[in-house]
């Protein structure tokens, strides 16, 4: 009896011991599995897809698929200029580039990028965006002039959208503290709209200024740094950044004037 009550005891003890190993490495799997699908999630929480709106979308292309990928390479995946409307239900639908131009299509004229990783470069991108063009010019970017040249960036989602107005927010101090001086005025007037359906503009206007490297264009790199917010005029200079300092001066050399 005394043995059979050690062998029911030990059979016993080995069988609670398998149970006891079976539910931790469940229970170690399902956090593993689990942080490995919040990584994933975290990693695909924001649109690869942003459209955007800086004025002439030939300047637009070219500063975003060329110049933006000399600092990131193969951070952009297509490129095409066309046509979005920040109110879609007040626009007309399949726009004319003649009708767009004429300013009152509802349309502006912008550049739909699908990007590589947006988590890492789409931050990056936007500050860049406000690196090549005036955003406190309403409606206009040099001599180009009407609702079509808005300075917007329609947005995918909520993440997205969260970090564009985080930059705007950014910028406008940056400019209050004087720490921005190269646009033309004191506010910017960038808007973020709802991606939406976008039109894509004819077949001569993609690339154009790739296959016309003396093509129109005003477009230039206005700053080089993207200043620290915290900075101050006298006592602290620029934090560095990718998309500022060394990498935009040995691509662009020296800014120029107006």
């Amino acid at each position: 009896m005394i043995v059979e009550r050690q062998g029911r005891i030990i059979i016993s003890f080995f069988a609670w011991n398998l149970i006891i190993n079976s539910l931790a490495t469940i229970f170690v799997d399902s956090i593993v599995l689990a942080s490995g699908t919040t990584s994933a999630m975290s990693c695909s929480s924001i649109s690869n897809k942003v459209a955007l709106g800086a004025g002439c979308y030939w300047g637009t292309e070219k500063y975003v698929v060329k110049d933006f990928q000399k600092i990131f390479p193969n951070s952009i995946k297509t490129a095409k200029v066309g046509f979005m409307a920040p109110e879609p239900q007040k626009a007309i639908t399949n726009p004319t580039y003649r009708q767009v131009c004429s300013g009152t299509s509802g349309h502006i004229e912008v550049l739909d990028v699908e990007l590589n990783q947006p988590e890492i470069y789409f931050e990056e991108l936007i500050k860049f965006f406000f690196q090549f063009h005036d955003p406190t010019t309403k409606n206009q970017q040099g001599n180009d002039r009407g609702y079509q040249y808005a300075s917007c960036v329609f947005t995918s989602d909520s993440e997205q959208s969260r970090i564009t107005k985080k930059v705007i927010q950014d910028l406008q101090v940056l400019i209050d503290k004087k720490l921005i001086t190269a646009y033309s005025n004191k506010k910017v007037e960038t808007f973020v709209a709802d991606y939406n359906t976008f039109y894509e503009a004819q077949e001569d206007h993609q690339e154009y200024l790739m296959k016309n490297p003396n093509g129109y264009c005003n477009h230039r790199i206005r700053f080089k740094e993207w200043p620290s917010i915290t900075a101050s005029t006298e006592t602290s200079p620029p934090s560095p950044s990718p998309t500022s300092g060394g990498f935009l001066s040995k691509i662009f050399g020296q800014p120029k004037g107006e």
